[in-house]
């Protein structure tokens, strides 16, 4: 018979595990939502600044909550201007990217290459901060790429040129993110997860309100009824709750096992795809798809091990880890 803890802690377990996996296809049908919101003739500039406008109300309230229960720290003027410096690039720029490509590409191979970020971050921080690459590690980043090109060979079936066009714009936005996780490393221990993705947030809405403004200031208000419901939705279901499971999914259960949860992101996408934008799915995207999550499980196998959840909390509530490798 299971002690009263040990039942209370494999709940914390599974819970964490469903939240993970939960939270991983609530932010990968964000581009099913944007697929949609195309068909109805808006842009990518617009569609990233009703995201993030509707979504900062939420986040705000997030942090509000958040704020009742402890003081936090006042940030410096440096603080403030690194946290604009990664809202740029992990919640505007990588975002905008994302959106640009979703016009030529498949949900499907989009979500396959944002899931390479992992291997972005190993490459940048060997290349640029002179970190060591394990033979292991080299190993999944060839098969990690090679199952892009298996499933970038279906899309360009399809599609010709643009696939290529759609694909490198992904890529980037996968860069641009990696940039922002690698950046943020120290940002997290030091201003807390929550008060990060705030701020970070709060500095991407007010970049794509700009962007916007000089592109066509009048295009967020002439948008017909369906863009703004399912900017609502994207908003809401594909990008602050999932955002909020993922956080209280490491708190429980560990980055690594969370990352493991988040292969569920890249699967529901094409099967997404399938269902709502009557994309193919065919023998040759299931194998590319495979290649590229077992590359991403050779990179997280050797992680840390399972910490308590006592182990991931820190004294003033806020979550030490990285942010959610999700755009």
């Amino acid at each position: 018979m299971q002690s009263p803890s040990l039942a209370i802690h494999h709940r914390r377990y599974l819970l964490g595990i469903l939240m993970a996996g939960m939270g991983s296809i609530l932010f990968s049908g964000k581009a099913i939502l944007v697929k949609l919101a195309f068909g109805y003739g808006t842009d990518a500039a617009t569609l990233l600044a009703l995201r993030m406008l509707m979504a900062l109300p939420m986040f705000w309230a997030i942090y509000w909550w958040q704020a009742r229960k402890q003081v936090m720290n006042p940030l410096s003027r440096m603080d403030l201007g690194k946290i604009v410096v990664l809202g740029f690039l992990g919640y505007f720029l990588s975002s905008y990217l994302d959106f640009l490509g979703l016009q030529y590409i498949s949900v499907g191979l989009e979500r396959i290459v944002l899931y390479l970020t992992p291997t972005v971050v190993l490459l940048i921080s060997y290349f640029v901060l002179s970190k060591q690459i394990t033979k292991l590690q080299w190993h999944a980043l060839v098969l990690g790429y090679l199952g892009v090109m298996v499933v970038f060979i279906q899309d360009a079936s399809s599609t010709g040129a643009n696939a290529w066009l759609g694909m490198f714009l992904v890529f980037g936005a996968a860069c641009a993110y990696a940039a922002y996780l690698i950046g943020s490393g120290e940002m997290v221990k030091r201003v807390g997860s929550v008060r990060l993705v705030v701020l970070a947030s709060s500095a991407s809405a007010i970049l794509s309100t700009v962007q916007i403004l000089i592109q066509n200031p009048h295009s967020v208000f002439e948008q017909s009824p369906p863009i703004y419901g399912l900017s609502l939705l994207n908003a809401s279901f594909c990008t602050v709750i999932p955002m909020l499971m993922i956080m209280v999914a490491i708190n429980r259960i560990g980055s690594p096992l969370v990352s493991q949860a988040s292969i569920l992101g890249p699967v529901s996408t094409i099967f997404m795809g399938y269902a709502f934008l009557n994309e193919p799915v065919t023998m040759m995207q299931i194998a590319g798809m495979g290649l590229v999550i077992g590359a991403m499980w050779l990179l997280v196998r050797n992680d840390a091990p399972i910490k308590k959840p006592s182990d991931l909390e820190k004294s003033d509530g806020l979550i030490r880890t990285e942010s959610p490798t999700e755009i």
